[in-house]
C-alpha cells in the first residue's frame, strides 16, 4: 500500500486559490488538507467526507452524484 505525507493545506496554498480533488469546491485559506502521494501526486482536500471517499472507500469523483465533477452516464460533453 502507498503511504504518503500529510500537511496543511493553509501555508502552501498561499494567495492561489486550490480546488479540492475531489469535489471540485475552492478551498479558502487557512482550511483544508494536502497529501502528498509516494509518486508525488498533490491532492488538495476541502473535508475529512472528501478525504474518506477518495482514499479510504477508493470511488470516483465522476460518479459520486453530490460531487462538482459528476458527469451523467448519458451526457456527451461538447
Amino acid at each position: 500500500m502507498k503511504q504518503g505525507l500529510w500537511t496543511k493545506a493553509a501555508g502552501l496554498a498561499g494567495h492561489k486559490m486550490v480546488k479540492c480533488t475531489f469535489c471540485g469546491d475552492i478551498i479558502r485559506k487557512g482550511t483544508g488538507k494536502m497529501y502528498v502521494q509516494v509518486d508525488s501526486k498533490v491532492l488538495y482536500f476541502c473535508s475529512s467526507k472528501c478525504e474518506n471517499n477518495m482514499l479510504k472507500l477508493k470511488r470516483k469523483p465522476i460518479t459520486t452524484r453530490w460531487s462538482k465533477r459528476f458527469v451523467k452516464a448519458g451526457k456527451k460533453e461538447e
